[in-house]
């Protein structure tokens, strides 16, 4: 963050030839600059960068008023979010204003009155560009005071008479001027709370309570909305929609690199998860999606990968602190746990009750015989099936520690299997190699060249 500018009065802002811009002008001004100087201007949106980001940027180019539509968890106020990088780092306001007023042009009765009696000397302060975007959860309790704006019964009880501008307490959206409002799930507005929002966006005026104050609101306002209550048989208003200069829809990730990233960048691990862990929880995201099983309409949250790796990485915690393993690292063997947990955040069609659990196991053998196959591909497993002769076995569970678990690996003289299989998982240190055998020995057993039994203790491999 820069500094913040030390000029404090209107006289010196003139003499800095500072020049006013309006917001859509300053957002348009800095994107282009962005995109002609090949910076990012939407840093952390994975996924995005074929289909929606090119429609947003066209649409803030063109100055639109913008809705997201899109099912749960695919970013969208994540996106929204990333707009406040668009704004410049700081921008004058007349200190003390209500409604954010640009030196240059007060719109308040009080402001102008400040304006014409104190000339240059007008005490000018600073917002940084964090503060001028202001996000509004729709909720149906949501009233016309808490967007709008209503009369202030205490003002009017001090003496002002009734009429008076400055009885006025203003909403959110009056409060956001020379900002960014953003409403998550717009049609959970009641239908009169949204009827409200029509001079603002158009007109870019505000009405309440029989007043008319043709106050020039510079807002951009953006929302986000469930393409399914976003109809004329849905919750919203058709003159609402019109409003709105572009319909954006989102997506989850296309492509498998993207939904790793995803849960890379927004998990919080309290333990190492290898990359081929947090590649086979995308992949069972993503076959979720795809299963005829599974509720599409409710749609499966990118925060239920992100959910998924946090849980396996308290697994991996978990053993460490129980059995005292100096590294955390999570195994294959603590996927299980991810399962258990996450199933109440994925509905199941009507026809599959009782069938939940099979469903999903399924889902995750499938996910992990494609991550074996993708990194495994190749390496001769020989020697370790013929050592795995029936009487000797390999034990692994949530508290068997990584140490153990390599100690009781069966010897195979004269191959480098075990060298090889953890150089194409990349491991690094002993708790990572048993990561990447475990592994191994799972996709030997999925693909039917091994055994294995499970209790809820422990696994074993023969």
């Amino acid at each position: 963050m820069s500094d913040r500018p030390d000029i404090s009065t209107l006289a010196g802002l003139r003499a800095s030839g500072h020049v006013r811009r309006d917001l859509r002008h300053e957002i348009r001004s800095n994107l282009l600059d962005a995109l002609s100087g090949g910076r990012d201007p939407w840093p952390g949106m994975y996924g995005f960068g074929r289909t929606v980001l090119p429609q947003l940027e066209r649409a803030l180019i063109a100055g639109h008023d913008v809705v997201l539509l899109g099912e749960r968890g695919q970013g969208k106020t994540r996106l929204l979010r990333t707009l406040v990088g668009l704004l410049d780092e700081w921008s004058p306001v007349i200190e003390g204003s209500e409604l954010n007023e640009h030196p240059y042009e007060p719109i308040t009765h009080a402001s102008c009155v400040r304006w014409r009696s104190q000339g240059d000397q007008l005490s000018i302060a600073w917002r940084h560009r964090s503060e001028r975007y202001v996000e509004k959860l729709a909720t149906p309790d949501t009233s016309v005071a808490d967007l709008i704006g209503d009369v202030d019964p205490m003002r009017v009880a001090e003496g002002r008479r009734l009429g008076d501008p400055e009885t006025i307490h203003y909403g959110l959206v009056p409060r956001a001027n020379r900002g960014i409002i953003a409403i998550n799930e717009l049609p959970d507005l009641a239908e009169r709370i949204q009827v409200s929002m029509l001079n603002v966006m158009e007109e870019r005026d505000i009405q309440i309570r029989g007043y008319v104050l043709r106050l020039p609101l510079d807002v951009l306002v953006v929302a986000s909305a469930n393409p399914e209550d976003y109809t004329n048989r849905g919750r919203i208003i058709t003159p609402l929609k019109d409003r709105f200069g572009a319909e954006i829809r989102t997506h989850y990730p296309e492509d498998l690199e993207d939904e790793v990233a995803v849960i890379r960048q927004e998990a919080r691990l309290v333990a190492d998860v290898p990359a081929v862990m947090l590649e086979i929880l995308a992949r069972y995201t993503r076959a979720l999606r795809l299963s005829p099983a599974i509720n599409q309409t409710s749609g499966v949250s990118a925060r239920f990968g992100i959910a998924g790796a946090e849980t396996v990485a308290s697994a991996a915690r978990r053993r460490a602190a129980l059995r005292g393993e100096s590294e955390s690292v999570a195994r294959l063997v603590d996927l299980q746990s991810a399962v258990d947990v996450l199933s109440g955040k994925i509905e199941f069609e009507s026809g599959e009750e009782g069938r939940e659990q099979a469903i999903l196991e399924h889902l995750v053998r499938t996910s992990t015989a494609d991550a074996v196959r993708l990194h495994y591909r190749g390496l001769d497993f020989g020697p370790l099936v013929e050592a795995l002769d029936g009487l000797t076995t390999v034990t692994t569970g949530e508290q068997v520690t990584a140490q153990e678990f390599l100690s009781n690996l069966p010897s195979l003289d004269g191959s480098t299997l075990y060298d090889e299989v953890a150089a194409r998982a990349g491991a690094i240190n002993e708790g990572q190699r048993a990561a990447a055998i475990e592994l191994a020995l799972e996709g030997l057993f999925l693909a039917r060249r091994i055994s294995k039994e499970s209790d809820e203790d422990e696994t074993i491999y023969g």
